[in-house]
């Protein structure tokens, strides 16, 4: 969705409404398509003193096996994200505002932008998930399996067989 903001920029308390779904079903990370449903997005510009201001406000569906035991989580998102707005900037290396060249936004990149920024790095279906046993591979959140457990340096291997 691209948005003219030369009014906005040009008349000081002017403000303006967006609302839309945005399909990010054709988005893929590491061989997932984890967006189950649109991403529902309310932004809201405004100049308020000479300062462009952009605040988002999204809600979607995210879908995707946790990274220690694959268990499929599905997951209901809110967030918000706010940012500045100029009509252009003097440095490209400048995180602090977001260019409006020609006084233009394309308000779908900078959604989706913000949204996989926002993604964790590692997905849990829970802060202390267990993952599998790396014998086994039984679940350990569903309790303890029937491996041995103690561990065996490699290089005393030899002197295990002897016992045995």
């Amino acid at each position: 969705m691209l948005l003219s903001l030369k009014d906005i920029f040009v008349n000081e308390g002017m403000k303006s409404e967006h609302r839309y779904n945005l399909s990010l079903s054709d988005v893929e990370l590491s061989g997932i398509y984890p967006f189950k449903s649109d991403v529902s997005v309310y932004a809201l510009i405004q100049n308020k003193t000479g300062l462009v201001t952009i605040d988002i406000d999204v809600e979607y569906l995210y879908s995707r096996p946790c990274d220690r035991c694959f268990v499929e989580v599905e997951k209901n998102v809110k967030e918000h994200f706010s940012h500045r707005l100029v009509e252009s900037l003097e440095s490209d290396d400048n995180d602090e505002y977001i260019e409006a060249t020609d006084c233009k936004l394309d308000l779908s990149e900078l959604v989706t932008t913000d949204i996989l920024l926002s993604l964790p790095s590692k997905y849990l279906c829970k802060g202390d998930c267990q993952g599998l046993c790396h014998k086994c591979g039984h679940n350990l959140n569903l309790g303890d399996c029937d491996c041995d457990k103690r561990e065996i340096d490699p290089r005393l291997e030899a002197l295990k067989q002897l016992l045995d």
